[in-house]
């Protein structure tokens, strides 16, 4: 508008200092909040909120100014594209309502069992906000935070999410028909082979998971170590103009990482003409050709240049991930592992769909493929591959497999996702380490991007005494 240009070297030489500048912006001014007026507020929550339902204090960690300033800066900082997501920090945000919310029952303030009860239910809630998926939420705080969880609080966090979820639809946030984020309506089913490349996508799912980890600890830990603990506005500074710098050329890092995943998801369809759906359906053909005229047809260089364009966004999230991941700003893991995974499971999936159709005329493929419908659905590939990069960080099965199907919509997919899932897991599991929460709970109060400045007798206090002497003010 400025320039009254829409293309051409000038337009894209200023758009490229807006989306540095914007992004620089949000960034410096997401840290400075944080640091100066909450800082508890950084990182993830969520093995903080798994350590206080274990029996440990933190001071001030669920109190009202650290979900004031949480909840302006979650938005600053995915404002800021940087490799993070929102999904962690509002399972922070969740229990920080449900402990300021306590205060208000006497019933419930004096009793420290059944605060953490509360505590339990909010964290469900807040995975069925993040995703849209109340079973999901239940048993990712089942699985993944609780200590402490009888059947009372079974349903009380059932109920719990079920008041997010519907509170979720009436707002309508993503402005669909749906309340999930990557609503998936594919008409191909599964076929038996396809489980050899799903098996595939959980082993690199595994790997990345087990690399991912060992690095930003390596990281993290040296962060503790050095004088680079010491500036934490100057690193945020940095990471942020790097991640804009490189993002971007790509049109696939230049987008959020929630609409990259919506996209590798979604099924191609005529009224699509972007580079990901670049196939060949101009040609004529019989109406009884069992391959179809959008995805099940030659891909044409569209496609071949989206593919070496996912290769570069994938190499580049997985990498810049490691290092904004601990930063002392609010950072998610669970959407910037998926897009990794996204990424790679699409390109599987156009592979797997071109080599049915170069081969469509083998026995192989006539067996599996003997109707109109199509053979190879790549979002599928791409579902399971978020599904994969998700759990190989997180080493999380039952509630990973519930909240991606609650994600997507995609119920008839549920083994392709748990047998990548449980490859995730097994490969992750061989390196010797657990998922990201359960390493960084155990390092002991987080040095890997601790959010403290105090000292740790001031901001941690250490209690072998039941729940009920702990007090969360």
């Amino acid at each position: 508008i400025i320039l009254d240009q829409e293309s051409g070297a000038a337009a894209y030489t200023f758009n490229y200092f807006v989306y540095v500048a914007v992004a620089v912006f949000f960034g410096t001014v997401c840290v400075w909040l944080v640091r100066t007026f909450a800082p508890y507020a950084c990182g993830s929550g969520i093995p903080e909120v798994k350590t206080i339902l274990s029996g440990f204090v933190i001071h001030g960690y669920l109190g009202l100014r650290t979900l004031l300033i949480k909840s302006l800066t979650i938005m600053m900082a995915v404002a800021a594209g940087l490799s993070l997501g929102k999904e962690g920090p509002l399972v922070h945000v969740a229990c920080c309502c449900g402990n300021i919310f306590v205060r208000l029952f006497p019933k419930y303030n004096r009793n420290e069992a059944k605060k953490r009860e509360v505590l339990s239910a909010a964290s469900a809630a807040g995975v069925s906000v993040a995703f849209g998926a109340p079973t999901g939420g239940v048993l990712f705080s089942l699985e993944e935070v609780s200590y402490y969880f009888p059947h009372k609080t079974m349903w009380r966090s059932f109920f719990s999410a079920l008041v997010a979820a519907f509170v979720l639809q009436y707002m309508h946030p993503y402005q669909t028909d749906h309340v999930v984020m990557f609503y998936a309506n594919y008409t191909t089913p599964w076929h038996f082979f396809e489980l050899v490349p799903f098996i595939f996508l959980g082993i690199f799912g595994g790997v990345y998971g087990a690399i991912f980890i060992k690095c930003n600890l390596k990281w993290c830990k040296l962060r503790k170590s050095t004088a680079l603990g010491r500036y934490p506005i100057l690193e945020v500074f940095v990471v942020t103009l790097i991640t804009a710098l490189c993002a971007y050329p790509n049109e696939y890092t230049r987008i959020g990482a929630s609409e990259l995943i919506a996209m590798l998801v979604k099924s191609c369809g005529p009224a699509d003409h972007h580079n990901l759906c670049d196939y060949n359906s101009s040609a004529t053909r019989n109406v009884n050709d069992r391959y179809g005229p959008v995805e099940d047809s030659k891909a044409e260089s569209g496609v071949m240049h989206s593919l070496w364009m996912l290769t570069l966004a994938m190499i580049f999230k997985g990498f810049i991930t490691i290092f904004t991941f601990g930063m002392k700003v609010p950072s998610g893991l669970f959407i910037p592992s998926m897009a990794v995974g996204a990424c790679i499971g699409r390109i599987v999936g156009v592979g797997m769909q071109q080599l049915a159709w170069y081969y469509r005329d083998s026995g192989f493929f006539m067996y599996f493929c003997p109707t109109s419908a199509g053979c190879i659905e790549p979002g599928l590939y791409a579902m399971v591959g978020a599904a994969a990069g998700l759990g190989g960080v997180t080493r999380m099965t039952v509630s990973l497999v519930v909240i991606m199907f609650e994600l997507t919509g995609g119920l008839i997919y549920i083994v392709p996702l748990m047998v990548a899932i449980m490859t995730s897991k097994w490969v992750g599991d061989a390196f010797g380490q657990g998922g990201m929460y359960p390493v960084h709970f155990s390092l002991l109060f987080f040095c890997c991007g601790s959010c403290w400045s105090l000292s740790l007798s001031h901001s941690l206090s250490l209690s072998l005494s039941p729940p009920p002497l702990l007090s969360l003010s």
